[in-house]
């Protein structure tokens, strides 16, 4: 499974980077041709797409390294480090994509880009669609929050280039147009930086586990051991693909130390089995007949 998470996400990161490349380019030349400023701007913005790219290819390489001596867990929150860094690029390009918004409104500039850039916008649009489509399929595939954050990258990209299509086919009728649309995708980017800053700096932070995780370990246990064991006390530690588990019994107080060990040993194994997950499992004696 992690060399699967490692080579999806090596090819993403990898064709995103020559991709965007080709596009600023390309946007760049049409911009100088045409004199458009927003559409080398949005050549500039693709560009950081290669650089949030290249973000990913690192992050992969250093989560996909074996645990060591200081690092026992493995690196696997490598991976959220980097979308965290994701996300604060997304929000540094919302801040500008929104200052040149308000730029445009205050400047009454209207678009006009002309053929050329109909034809080159359409394409990146496109283009960074394709890159989004196949970025969030490859992170569904890998389970890969970092994935999901380059997809959300591509894809507002490929929004700033719809406002400009947009922009290229009313600009001449209404002169404000790409500035109140450009102020509403840059809330977007606002919107996507926030979901992915959430989702990872949680993931980085730890939270507590789900109800539905919770029960699906406590029904396992239980019927692995064939008793009640009044299993509590849960919390979770992920390292990307290496999920630590600890929790605690109850057992009869007068059950002997190797058969306590015996039955932890049983649970942390079965978990494992079913789970993947390295459980460490702490016994308490039961007080009085009462499990409370």
């Amino acid at each position: 499974m992690a060399t699967r998470v490692k080579n999806l996400t090596m090819i993403e990161g990898v064709l995103s980077i020559v991709g965007n490349t080709l596009l600023f380019i390309l946007k760049f030349w049409a911009g100088i041709v045409v004199g458009s400023v927003a559409l080398m701007a949005d050549a500039w913005h693709t560009l950081t797409d290669s650089i949030s790219s290249m973000v990913v290819v690192v992050g992969a390489k250093i989560s996909s390294k074996p645990a060591d001596k200081n690092h026992p867990y493995g690196h696997g929150r490598a991976e959220h480090i980097a979308a965290v860094v994701v996300g604060i690029m997304l929000v540094l390009i919302g801040f500008e994509f929104l200052m040149k918004s308000i730029e445009k409104l205050q400047s009454h500039e209207a678009v006009n880009y002309g053929t050329i850039g109909l034809v080159v916008t359409i394409i990146s649009v496109l283009v960074k669609e394709g890159m989004a489509q196949f970025a969030f399929w490859a992170g569904k595939q890998s389970n890969s929050s970092l994935l999901q954050a380059d997809a959300w990258h591509h894809r507002s990209d490929a929004l700033s280039s719809v406002i400009i299509l947009v922009g290229i086919i009313l600009g001449p009728k209404f002169w404000w147009m790409d500035g109140v649309l450009g102020i509403i995708v840059s809330l977007m980017i606002f919107y996507t930086s926030f979901e992915i800053l959430k989702t990872d700096i949680n993931s980085l932070m730890g939270t507590s586990p789900k109800p539905e995780s919770v029960n699906l370990i406590r029904d396992l246990v239980n019927k692995t051991v064939g008793d009640e064991v009044f299993i509590h006390h849960f919390h979770f530690h992920s390292y990307g693909e290496h999920t630590e588990l600890s929790c605690h019994i109850k057992l009869p107080g007068d059950l002997t130390l190797k058969d306590a060990h015996k039955v932890c040993s049983i649970i942390e194994n079965a978990i494992h089995e079913k789970t993947g997950i390295f459980a460490t499992v702490h016994p308490e004696p039961i007080k009085n007949g009462n499990a409370q």
